[in-house]
């Protein structure tokens, strides 16, 4: 029920508040506009799980958006024209509970993820970046990629998985990846692709605190734990106050199980905030 402002008749005042009368109004700074616009419900359901995922909101999410491209970091060609070039395809880590209408976690696991509820494979920290590859020869780095995700084009036909993509030493939404590339020691590193998350004060927030930016290598590097838990109750605990490995003293984002196999499953603390 919408409640009305008392204006004389007999209609009811909405909420209660201490005092109506000295109710905060927010001004925009000079020269903001007001953007409105008409999505499906499919398109808004994709925009809040997003939202969700990066913990804001959807209107965050949009200016998050608009100021990249005002300031270069997102060229229109990668929402308009996204990359189709790319070789190994990169699969998509699941989420390892089911998410309900509010998309929060519920107490279901996903049938693909149900070996880590029995125990199966090991517990890394989830890092909170950009996900990229590094190509090693002898210790010396020669390849800089960073991930696609497909379109909705590509997801009509069928492609699921996203893939990587080379970086350009022109293109401005590219600077930061290249410069945690170049400031990661990579010359004990054997040789291969290595998929990686960058991290640092331009990515993500920076959640850690990171002063620089680097990439920490996945297979080499990632922070395992020992004593996870593998109930949803006792993720949801443990989670809420999971130190970071990588930086002691900031929270952990959240774990990435990997099964021998090559499987994984990942959980998020923001994924339980809800609760």
């Amino acid at each position: 029920m919408v409640g009305l402002v008392d204006d004389g008749s007999n209609r009811r005042r909405g909420r209660p508040r201490k005092d109506p009368d000295q109710l905060a109004v927010w001004q925009p700074p000079p020269g903001w506009g007001r953007l409105s616009v008409w999505v499906s419900p499919a398109e808004r359901k994709a925009l809040k799980l997003v939202a969700v995922e990066a913990g804001t909101s959807v209107s965050e999410l949009i200016r998050a958006l608009a100021a990249g491209l005002d300031a270069g970091v997102i060229t229109p060609g990668e929402i308009l024209r996204p990359a189709e070039r790319g070789r190994d395809v990169m699969e998509k880590i699941p989420t390892l509970f089911e998410r309900d209408e509010r998309f929060t976690v519920t107490d279901q696991v996903r049938p693909e993820c149900a070996w880590v509820l029995d125990g199966e494979g090991i517990a890394t920290e989830k890092l909170d970046g950009a996900n990229v590859r590094l190509t090693i020869r002898s210790g010396d780095l020669v390849r800089v990629e960073k991930r696609r995700n497909p379109s909705r084009e590509h997801k009509a036909k069928g492609i699921v998985d996203g893939w990587y993509v080379d970086t350009d030493e022109a293109a401005p939404e590219d600077r930061w990846i290249l410069e945690a590339a170049a400031a990661t020691d990579t010359t004990s590193w054997p040789d291969g692709e290595h998929p990686c998350e960058a991290l640092g004060p331009k990515f993500q927030g920076n959640p850690l605190g990171l002063d620089r930016h680097l990439c920490v290598p996945f297979n080499l590097e990632a922070p395992v734990y020992t004593d996870i838990p593998r109930t949803f109750d006792g993720l949801a605990s443990r989670l809420a106050e999971l130190e970071s490995h990588f930086v002691p003293g900031h929270l952990a984002e959240g774990i990435v199980f990997h099964h021998p196999d090559g499987r994984r499953a990942k959980i998020k603390r923001r994924d339980f905030a809800r609760r």
